[in-house]
């Protein structure tokens, strides 16, 4: 782990630090002063700008949340055929994943442990109910197939795309693009009616 340099110290440079102490030892197991020495600064530096490692947590889900509710607020999002929103907010997810890596990985491992972790599960869980909410309007206009529990292919969906964080690393030879192609077609060409 890189240390951050006082004089390039900012408010989002310390986020980022404190995303990446998070992601390396576990909310849990990150103190203020991990925080304080990766960073560079004193803890009295730190508490000047937030009130605790909490409330570096609730910014750094935030950003996550903020980017995935962003995705379904989109003009492809909203309009068309359910299935073709289904795909657009896959497709959109994944292109969060890869921008937000750091931020979405340890929105995906908050367990629950504070009101913080709490209100980020719930939110996951509100996100999850509105592709739900897509996968069924598919369904029920024909594009996917009958026999599939949809509360199932939500799960698995999502599964696949939050499985990145754990493997994917940005590299020359894989686009976002390509790596949002290899979702949508193994996840939904299964799910798809044949036409």
């Amino acid at each position: 782990m890189t240390t951050a340099k006082r004089d390039t110290y900012t408010p989002e440079t310390l986020l980022s630090v404190a995303v990446q102490v998070f992601n390396e030892r576990g909310y849990d197991g990150t103190s203020m002063e991990h925080l304080s020495k990766a960073a560079g600064i004193s803890k009295s530096s730190i508490y000047h700008h937030v009130a605790g490692k909490e409330e570096l947590l609730r910014r750094a889900v935030s950003r996550a949340l903020d980017g995935l509710f962003a995705v379904l607020e989109e003009q492809g999002a909203v309009r068309g055929r359910a299935v073709e929103r289904v795909e657009y907010v896959t497709r959109r997810t994944v292109g969060v994943l890869v921008a937000e890596l750091p931020y979405v990985t340890l929105l995906l491992r908050v367990r629950g442990n504070t009101r913080t972790e709490r209100w980020a599960l719930e939110r996951r869980r509100e996100f999850d109910h509105q592709v739900a909410d897509l996968l069924k309007a598919a369904a029920a206009e024909g594009d996917l197939r009958a026999d599939v529990d949809i509360r199932l292919a939500t799960r698995l969906l999502f599964g696949m795309v939050n499985s990145l964080v754990e493997w994917y690393r940005p590299h020359p030879g894989t686009t976002p693009d390509q790596l949002a192609d290899a979702v949508v077609s193994m996840a939904l060409d299964g799910l798809r009616t044949q036409r």
